[in-house]
């Protein structure tokens, strides 16, 4: 997952212990990060393969599922940016990706989700996503390795940096090993409207490591 490149004009500075990047107007590296290139044909098989084949090991696993839940936090104010930030933290924290346990209050109902293999809008789909994947984590971890704020003429965003390492419970125990950079695009109303993962490999790659036999053991 290929994070995105600093750039020199931008000015880096602590609030409150959380850092904020004031980039230059119209600077799409900041402001966007853009994950519309079309997903192959091939990919997008393989990607709707694994969910099937998601679906289909998940009979065996509804107990699991049914323990896994969102935040909803219906009380929860957000009066700005720092507040989101705040919030996004402590679900990392949760471990979020791993745990599908996140603060939905804060994301638009609509709010686009994308990463390089899909493409897709709405947070009850998301949660539902999360849902069917976190039964087949085995010893998964996500660290959170920066937080940032930013601002620009077009619309206020969160960058994060985090690790993503975990083994999945096929009989060929793939591991799951990727560097990725997640930007959560921030409406006047301080509601998530666009979540966009980007990784340090390919999406080929990614899909690849699902079928790519491990040998070590959960815990090497």
């Amino acid at each position: 997952m290929a994070g995105i490149s600093p750039n020199p004009t931008l000015t880096l500075k602590r609030i409150h212990g959380i850092r904020c990047c004031s980039g230059t107007p119209g600077n799409e590296k900041w402001s966007r990060v853009e994950t519309k290139a079309k997903t192959p044909g091939v990919l997008k098989f393989a990607v709707s393969g694994v969910t099937e084949l998601l679906r289909l090991f998940s009979f065996s696993s509804k107990d699991s599922l049914d323990r896994v839940s969102c935040e909803e936090r219906d009380e929860i104010s957000v009066s700005g940016i720092d507040d989101v930030v705040m919030i996004l933290m402590a679900d990392y924290e949760n471990a979020y990706f791993v745990t599908g346990i996140f603060t939905s209050a804060i994301y638009a109902e609509d709010c686009l989700f994308e990463d390089p293999t899909i493409r897709f809008r709405g947070t009850e789909l998301y949660a539902r996503n999360l849902k069917l994947l976190v039964p087949f984590f085995d010893s998964p971890s996500i660290r959170l390795q920066d937080i940032e704020k930013g601002v620009n003429s077009e619309t206020k965003f969160v960058q994060a940096k985090w690790k993503l390492r975990t083994y999945l419970k096929f009989p060929w125990r793939p591991l799951i090993s990727i560097d990725g950079n997640t930007i959560y695009e921030i409406n006047d109303e301080f509601k998530v409207v666009r979540h966009a993962e980007s990784w340090n490999v390919s999406a080929l790659e990614a899909i690849g490591q699902i079928f790519t036999p491990s040998y070590e053991k959960p815990g090497d």
